[in-house]
């Protein structure tokens, strides 16, 4: 097993596993695979994207300067992070994850007294708004990363409900995950319909990331019981990648820790990401592993081979 805490670095050897990434968080940057942030976004993220043509689709955190968040498109540079070429603005507390659609418009669901999905067309116009069942006491637990299944049904983490549904168009739940009760606080983060059927789920506070199959099974697990010390420490982002492996992210694992992680389906460590500088990271995207691209991530979450941007 890989030293937990090693530094991620590109190596000659074929044997090392090398990623270059896309993080979402407090920081926003692209992650060569020696380590190294080649390009950086100077406002906080919740979820990011990349697109086929370049682009980077990012949900920017409610603040000051965006008091209910927004939904931007830009052309990266390393000037101011690049040029907005599109741009939504969120009109309730926050806006949590956006996504875009292989017909062009983009998905967004906000959060707040009236928790909805929408479906916005290149002019920022609404061409579809469904509406959420989920508590809404607190906005910022009610949903995170809510992606368009192929069948044309949305998949949502709803953290504070702990559930994970699908909904129809017409707002109808047509499946739904309860997260485990123990461990306390499995709050979804990220789910991830996978192309067998299953459905992958972080659980955050609860430490645990679960895949379970279309009759709510869990078909695997992990947990820090797996592992010689502690890898996870509310993991939220996830991708599941083309060799069968998946990349958690560590989100509250600190400065001392591993942030990201890549595991085997036996649960063998096989590649790790550790800065002793700078905050968490959300959601991942990998990029290149071993120097080849792979794809933007589709509607299911997952990762396929791809041409090079």
């Amino acid at each position: 097993m890989v030293n937990p805490h090693a530094f991620a670095q590109q190596t000659a050897d074929p044997t090392v596993i090398t990623h270059r990434f896309l993080a979402a968080g407090s920081a926003t940057r692209i992650i060569e695979a020696d380590g190294h942030a080649s390009w950086s976004y100077p406002e906080s993220t919740r979820d990011a994207q990349m697109l086929s043509n370049g682009h980077l689709l990012l949900t920017l955190s409610a603040s000051e300067k965006r008091p209910h968040g927004a939904v931007i498109e830009i052309a990266p540079s390393n000037t101011n992070g690049g040029v907005t070429v599109f741009t939504f603005t969120g009109t309730q507390s926050e806006i949590n994850t956006a996504q875009r659609l292989d017909n062009g418009n983009t998905l967004v669901v906000e959060a707040g007294a009236s928790p909805r999905i929408l479906e916005v067309n290149a002019k920022g116009d609404i061409v579809i708004e469904v509406a959420l069942k989920c508590q809404s006491d607190n906005h910022h637990m009610e949903s995170r990363m809510t992606r368009k299944l192929p069948n044309g049904n949305y998949l949502v983490p709803q953290l504070l409900d702990r559930v994970v549904r699908e909904y129809t168009a017409k707002g109808e739940i047509v499946w739904e995950y309860k997260t485990p009760d123990e461990p306390k606080d499995a709050w979804p983060f990220t789910a991830i319909r996978l192309d067998n059927g299953n459905t992958l789920i972080t659980c955050t506070h609860a430490n645990l990331v679960v895949e379970v199959n279309a009759k709510k099974e869990i078909v695997w697990q992990l947990s820090n019981a797996d592992f010689p010390i502690a890898l996870l420490n509310d993991p939220c982002g996830a991708q599941r990648l083309p060799n069968g492996n998946t990349v958690i992210c560590s989100y509250a694992i600190g400065e001392a820790g591993t942030k990201l992680f890549e595991v085997t389906r036996e649960k063998k460590v096989v590649w790790t990401f550790l800065e002793k500088i700078g905050p968490g990271i959300h959601e991942v995207e990998i990029l290149d592993s071993n120097g080849q691209p792979l794809t933007p991530k589709s509607a299911d979450g997952t990762a396929a081979p791809r041409a090079m941007r």
